[in-house]
């Protein structure tokens, strides 16, 4: 007992010693006891009763003033990190050149008409300008809905924006192209990348280098070529039944290669969604990245433009 604990008793109970042989010398007295003692020695238990009492207590409290309390990080805190990593852009810039699934036309960008001049709005005229813009959904690094393929499916209004951030891991199929061009992600590609990195996290962002970015550009024609390096169903499946994945995306503007889009298929129907057309995978490690990508909210949406980018550890 500490001498603070040991103040406060005598404090309370400067008479306990002299209670306590009172009350052995009541004890050694005959059965037939008054009721003025009995009533004292009752007194006197309760008051051992509230010592005890008193005593777990004070020790409750002293133990807690002795454990600092527990302080948590403000999103001002997150931020200042968050701000101090490095950021990599995920997205290609789009335009009318951009490459696009050939069962799909070119994106238009034109000036917007003022309706009652019939003449494009301009900041000499009106004090501002703006373009109309028209292209399909899945234009330029885009996110597919589970409703682009099922009709029971989400649409973009009904994604969740909990998931715009997440764990980032980056799956390197680059080293096989040499040897294998049309490469497909298998399962045993995946164990050999958590034997190096460990197992993928649940509920994080997969995406596939294939450096197949680089013909954005330079060679678009080249970028809709096919077959291309993609994911195989097996791994597919994979990633989403045995390690819980949220979402994936690809550099290609397809997910599979196979006639029947096999991997895309069952990833949208099985209610999952996926970027496409992603970009600087080759900047961002294996793991230990989140991913940021953001879409708009049209009513019934089957896709549409992202923006995405990555945040180094």
């Amino acid at each position: 007992m500490n001498a603070k604990l040991e103040r406060t008793l005598k404090t309370f109970f400067p008479e306990t010693r002299r209670h306590r042989r009172s009350t052995s010398r009541l004890e050694r007295r005959p059965v037939g006891c008054s009721p003025e003692s009995i009533m004292t020695i009752l007194n006197r238990l309760c008051a051992s009763v509230w010592m005890l009492f008193l005593v777990i207590s004070m020790s409750g409290c002293a133990h807690q003033s002795a454990v600092p309390p527990r302080r948590s990080g403000t999103l001002a805190d997150a931020l200042e990190i968050l701000t101090a990593r490095r950021w990599v852009d995920l997205t290609h810039t789009f335009s009318p050149r951009t490459p696009v699934w050939s069962g799909f036309g070119p994106a238009v960008f034109v000036n917007t008409t003022n309706p009652a001049t019939g003449k494009p709005f301009s900041v000499e005229a009106d004090g501002f300008h703006t373009l109309s813009y028209s292209f399909v959904g899945q234009y330029g690094t885009h996110i597919d809905p589970p409703a682009h393929f099922s009709a029971q499916g989400k649409t973009l209004d009904q994604l969740s924006v909990t998931n715009m951030i997440l764990r980032l891991v980056v799956f390197d199929v680059t080293p096989r192209l040499q040897d294998d061009p049309d490469h497909a992600l298998t399962v045993s590609d995946i164990l050999d990348w958590e034997a190096l990195h460990g197992r993928v996290p649940r509920g994080s962002f997969v995406a596939l280098r294939t450096d197949m970015s680089r013909d954005w550009d330079s060679n678009p024609r080249r970028l809709q070529r096919s077959p291309f390096p993609g994911w195989s169903l097996e791994a597919i499946r994979f990633l989403y039944e045995k390690r819980g994945i949220t979402a994936n995306g690809h550099e290609s503007l397809d997910t599979d290669a196979t006639s029947g889009l096999e991997s895309e298929s069952w990833l949208l129907r099985a209610g999952h969604w996926q970027i496409e057309a992603m970009t600087h995978l080759d900047q961002v490690p294996p793991t230990g990245a989140l991913i940021v990508v953001a879409w708009p909210k049209p009513e019934g949406g089957l896709g549409f433009p992202v923006r995405a980018f990555a945040i180094l550890p």
